[in-house]
Formats: C-alpha cells, structure tokens, sequence
C-alpha cells in the first residue's frame, strides 16, 4: 500500500499514533536529533505523543561530529530544548582523525556507529532518524548515478535492523517544507547548519537540482513512490531468491556455503544473481554497491561454466567461488594464494 503523506492533522491525537505506529512496541527509543528543522520537529512530535498515553523511554541523541566550531553550541541547544520537553539527552562526539576525501560518508558511518552504540548502552530497540520525502528523493537520484541495483534504488527503507538495534524514519512520508512550516507555526527553534549550502557535497549539488527536475513532473514525491515500489519488487525477488536457495540444497560447509549449481542457471539472471548474492553474504563478505557489477559479471560466467558443463574458480568481494566437475557450487573465504595459482578474479 502507497504511503499517504500526513496533513495537518496528523501532528495530534490519532495522527502520531499512526505516524509512529512502529514504535508503540518498542523496548526504548534513540531519538537522533541535530537540531535542524526536521530533527526538532521529530523531537517535539516524539515528545507530544510520549505524552498521550503510556509510551516507551525516549532518549535524545546528538552526534557531534567535531567539524564546525559550532557544533559543540548546537549539541548543547538541543540539549536545552529536550530538558524543556522532559527527554533526557546525549551528546556523542566523533573524535580522533577525519579522512581528507569521502568525509560525508564517513561521518555517516561514525554517527550509526555512535547511535547504535548509546541504543545498546541504554537498552533501546528503536533508533529514530528524521529522514523526510525529500532525503528519500535524493537518495534515489544520487544511487541512480551511481549506476545502483534494483535494492540501491528502492532508497532508505522505513524500518531496517542496525546491528541488532530497528532504525526506524517515521517521516520519511513528510516532506521538508511540511516540517519547517510545523516548527515555525509552533514556535520549535531550530539551527541552520551551512554544510546543508556546501556545493562540496554531492548530495547538496543534488539537492540544488531538484527544483529543476520538479518543475518538469519529477517530484520529491514521485521519486520516493517510485523508491516504495521498487523496495516492494526488491522485497519479492529477495524472496523468489531465497526459495531457489532453499530448492537448490543451499547449506553450511565449514566455513562455506554449497548447493546445486543446477538452479543458479535455471532461473532468471536477477534471482541467480541474489542468490549468489546472498552466497557471498552468508560467508562473511561485507558487501558494498560499487561491487554490483563485479557479482553481475561472476554470475554471468558460472551461468555459463554451468551450462557447458565446465569447472570454475574466481575470486569476488574476497570470497572464492568454485564449481566442481560434479555441478557443487562452493563459497567461502579466500584463503592466503599460493605462488603460481591465480583464480580468475572479480575483486
């Protein structure tokens, strides 16, 4: 089902009980807020319906990533401001050295870090993000760029596991200029942070594009209705592929994973393609987007190696692939190489 964006209505009473429906279960609540406008008004929101009835324990997290030298005050603003609402606050600094180039990401990675860290600290289940309609829309176009699978364009998902803790984005439905008209119309002060101008970074050059690709019929909100229903045909391969696994006798081997290479040249590309995928996954390879196309080219050749009933050996995302002259398709690490034997590789 299409998710409805929430109107003026929905920031009271049965409106937040369905903005946050995901939550009334959860075992405590990291609410990640920097202080800008969609952060605050998700802390305001949070706080109104804690007060409606029972709720779960909400803590207020901000993430100091220590590269303006304003960042300490505005930690410290939304500090203030979550003491006003009765919330309990956090702030977690992101010390020690900062890359040169890839900053954004990394800070990315260090703020989940340190989030997922404070939810495990405090007993938490749920960490909650801000994450709007319009972060979704960009997400989109920058993995569209980047040459993304059919996962990567499907965008940030409403809910996904973190290491154990559920990351939830309750309005992700919502869009920016929705939030900043609810924190002025209430009164919530927020924080202007002139990264979000920086030209430096990707995203923000994204962000400056939107207005254009509007204009001509392609919206924040039809980009994120198309991100929802490529998660939905993302959620049904993934399915198909683990049935095909399963049909295919997928199983441990010591440190790998076997089956039946049979299957994996039967079905269509894209099911072998995640089965293989998930070969990969189950053996220990953290993988990332940009190897979409290196499994893509490893499961064209052992589609072929299969049908002609030839042997093979490669090498992808450190893991060793090898079809045996009986049709066994084995995965597992890459051991140390020896002088000499060099599997084809896809790295």
């Amino acid at each position: 089902m299409t998710a409805v964006p929430p109107s003026d209505s929905d920031w009271s009473g049965d409106g937040l009980d369905r903005l946050f429906s995901s939550l009334g279960n959860a075992g405590g609540i990291v609410a990640a807020v920097s202080g800008g406008p969609d952060s605050i008004a998700l802390m305001h929101l949070l706080a109104r319906w804690r007060a409606g009835a029972p709720r779960p324990r909400i803590l207020v997290a901000t993430v100091d990533h220590g590269l303006r030298p304003e960042s300490a005050e505005e930690a410290a603003f939304v500090a203030r401001e979550a003491g006003a609402l009765g919330l309990p606050h956090r702030t977690l600094a992101w010390t020690g050295d900062k890359p040169r180039t890839g900053l954004q990401e990394a800070a990315r990675e260090a703020r989940y870090r340190l989030l997922v860290h404070q939810a495990r600290e405090e007993g938490a289940s749920h960490l909650v993000t801000a994450h709007t309609q319009d972060d979704q829309a960009e997400t989109v176009l920058m993995r569209m760029a980047r040459g993304s699978g059919l996962a990567g364009l499907a965008g940030m998902r409403a809910e996904r596991d973190r290491d154990g803790v559920r990351h939830a984005r309750p309005l992700l439905t919502c869009s920016k200029t929705s939030l900043v008209r609810l924190c002025e119309g209430q009164g919530w002060r927020y924080v202007d942070d002139p990264s979000n101008r920086n030209e430096a970074f990707a995203r923000v050059r994204w962000r400056g594009i939107m207005p254009a690709l509007a204009a001509e019929g392609l919206t924040a909100e039809r980009l994120a209705r198309l991100a929802e229903r490529l998660a939905q045909a993302d959620e049904a391969l993934d399915a198909k592929a683990r049935e095909a696994l399963s049909l295919a006798g997928a199983a441990g081997d010591g440190d790998g994973i076997v089956l039946e290479a049979g299957r994996l040249a039967e079905e269509p590309f894209e099911i072998a393609l995640r089965m293989l995928t998930a070969m990969l996954e189950r053996s220990g390879a953290r993988l990332e987007a940009s190897r979409l196309h290196r499994i893509e080219a490893c499961t064209r050749r052992l589609r072929e190696a299969i049908r002609a009933g030839e042997e093979l050996r490669a090498t992808v995302a450190g893991q060793l692939v090898r079809l045996d002259p009986s049709g066994r398709l084995t995965v597992r690490p890459e051991p140390p190489r020896r002088r000499g034997v060099r599997p084809m590789s896809y790295p």
